[in-house]
């Protein structure tokens, strides 16, 4: 005599409904969405949601790495694919220009907007330690160009980096506020020739 099955299998596709909690996190923030917000968006009850994801801050965090490899890569593939610093600094500008402005997704960067007005140290917490983290890997990145001769000895890697990720996250904004791709690519050529001529 064969087992019995082990619980009732899930009827709903789980990467399309967190696909649809990313979007909507996206798009609110995570204090302003709701979990009737999540079960109305993703198409399931309220057991399901926990069940499948836990609670609200444990399903953000799943939220955060799916953005994270699906929309947010890019950053990571100018860091290893670029030859020099300031290679590495123009694309991430150009492609954050195209990237914040995406017909097919919500506008801006989920890491830089979804933690506006939370009350939770533990998002916060995590959406800060993504965005510090992409701020050291700049500057490592920018330190071994300095240290290669690459750029001028006098070079301040700590904040050339920051100065790039400030850009970033202020494209962001202006994507969420509705400057479109144009826009944004202009910010961007200027703010690579400035950081380019700087360093």
């Amino acid at each position: 005599m064969s087992a019995p099955p082990r619980g009732r299998p899930r009827s709903f596709d789980r990467e399309a409904a967190l696909d649809k909690a990313t979007r909507l996190f996206w798009t609110r923030g995570y204090e302003a969405t709701s979990i009737g917000d999540l079960t109305a968006a993703m198409g399931i009850g309220a057991p399901s949601l926990y069940a499948a994801f836990g609670d609200k801050a444990t399903l953000f965090a799943e939220v955060v790495r799916t953005f994270g490899e699906r929309y947010g890569s890019f950053t990571t593939a100018a860091l290893t694919e670029e030859p020099t610093a300031a290679d590495m600094v123009c694309r991430i500008l150009r492609e954050a220009a195209y990237e914040y402005t995406r017909e097919d997704c919500p506008h801006g960067c989920l890491v830089t907007s979804a933690g506006v007005n939370t009350t939770s140290e533990e998002v916060a917490g995590l959406l800060r330690d993504i965005r510090n983290s992409n701020i050291r890997a700049f500057t490592e990145r920018i330190q071994a160009d300095i240290d290669a001769g690459l750029l001028p000895e006098d070079t301040n890697a700590a904040a050339s980096a920051r100065y790039v990720g400030t850009v970033m996250f202020g494209m962001s904004q202006s994507a969420r506020d509705g400057a479109d791709r144009a826009d944004l690519a202009a910010v961007a050529e200027i703010a690579a020739a400035h950081w380019i001529s700087a360093a």
